[in-house]
C-alpha cells in the first residue's frame, strides 16, 4: 500500500489566543477539554479529502505545526517553519493587540528570520500573495463567544479583515469550545475545505511552490494505485513528534 503523501500548514499567533484548541478542534472535530501551553511546537494531524467529490479526489494528511507564541523563543522558533505549504494565522477576538501582532508573524515567517528584531515592523508586500506562487493563507478569530456585544463583533470582523484582504484570504470565526463552529456545510466548514484544497493545489499541483522542499515529490497515485478510501486498513503514516524547547 502506497504512503499518503502530507502537507505542512504552520499556525502562528501571539500566546493565549487559542492556537493548540483551535488545531485540536479542526484535526478531531471535537473541543480540547484540558488545553495546555505550547511550548517550542506541538504538531495534530487530519486526513483531508482533496477536491472530494470530483474525478480529481484524493486523500492528503494535512499537519497543523502549531508553533508556541512566547517571545522567549522568538530566537530559535524559525527552525519550524522549513518547509512551510500553508499558513494559518490566530488572533483573539477579545484581544485587539494579537489581531495587529498578525502583520510580525507574517513578517517572520516570510522572512524566515525570527533573530532580526526589526522584522516586528517590516511590512509585508501584498504582491508576495498574489499569482500561483502565492502561499495559501488563512485568518481565524478565536474566542468568538466572547465577544459580546454585536456591534463588538463587528469591530472586530473588519480589523481582521485588514490583513485577510491584504493577504487575499478567507477569514473565519470560531468558538473552540464548540464543534457547531466547524460543522460540515457551514460558511467556516467550506473555507477551511478550501483552504486545505488550496495548500494541496500549490504543493502538488504546481510548477512553482513556495517554501519547497529540497526535491519535489510526486503524488502517490501518479505512481501507483492508491489505497481505496473504503478499505479498512488503516493509511500508512508516521506520526510526528512533539518539540519542546528547554
Amino acid at each position: 500500500m502506497a504512503a499518503i503523501e502530507k502537507v505542512k500548514v504552520v499556525v502562528l499567533g501571539d500566546s493565549g489566543v487559542g492556537k493548540t484548541s483551535l488545531t485540536y478542534l479542526i484535526a478531531h472535530n471535537k473541543p480540547l477539554l484540558s488545553p495546555g501551553w505550547t511550548v517550542g511546537c506541538s504538531v495534530e494531524v487530519k486526513l483531508h479529502r482533496y477536491k472530494e467529490g470530483t474525478q480529481a479526489q484524493n486523500t492528503f494528511f494535512v499537519e497543523f505545526w502549531d508553533v508556541g507564541g512566547s517571545n522567549g523563543h522568538r530566537n530559535t522558533r524559525n527552525v519550524f517553519y522549513q518547509p512551510t505549504h500553508g499558513i494559518i494565522l490566530v488572533h483573539d477576538l477579545t484581544n485587539r493587540k494579537s489581531q495587529i501582532n498578525l502583520q510580525k508573524w507574517l513578517s517572520e515567517i516570510l522572512n524566515q528570520d525570527s533573530s532580526n528584531p526589526t522584522l516586528q515592523h517590516v511590512d509585508v508586500d501584498p504582491e508576495q500573495f498574489l499569482g500561483s506562487t502565492q502561499i495559501p493563507i488563512l485568518v481565524i478569530g478565536t474566542k468568538f463567544d466572547m465577544a459580546e456585544e454585536k456591534q463588538k463583533k463587528n469591530q472586530y470582523r473588519r480589523l481582521a479583515s485588514s490583513i485577510a484582504e491584504q493577504c487575499g484570504s478567507d477569514e473565519i470565526f470560531v468558538n473552540c469550545h464548540q464543534a457547531r463552529s466547524l460543522a460540515p456545510g457551514t460558511s467556516n466548514s467550506v473555507k477551511l475545505t478550501r483552504f486545505f484544497d488550496k495548500v494541496i493545489e500549490r504543493r502538488y499541483y504546481s510548477r512553482i511552490s513556495p517554501f519547497p522542499d529540497k526535491r519535489r515529490q510526486i503524488p502517490s497515485y501518479m505512481m501507483t494505485t492508491s489505497t481505496p478510501l473504503s478499505s479498512n486498513r488503516p493509511p500508512q503514516y508516521m506520526s510526528p513528534r512533539f518539540y519542546h524547547m528547554d
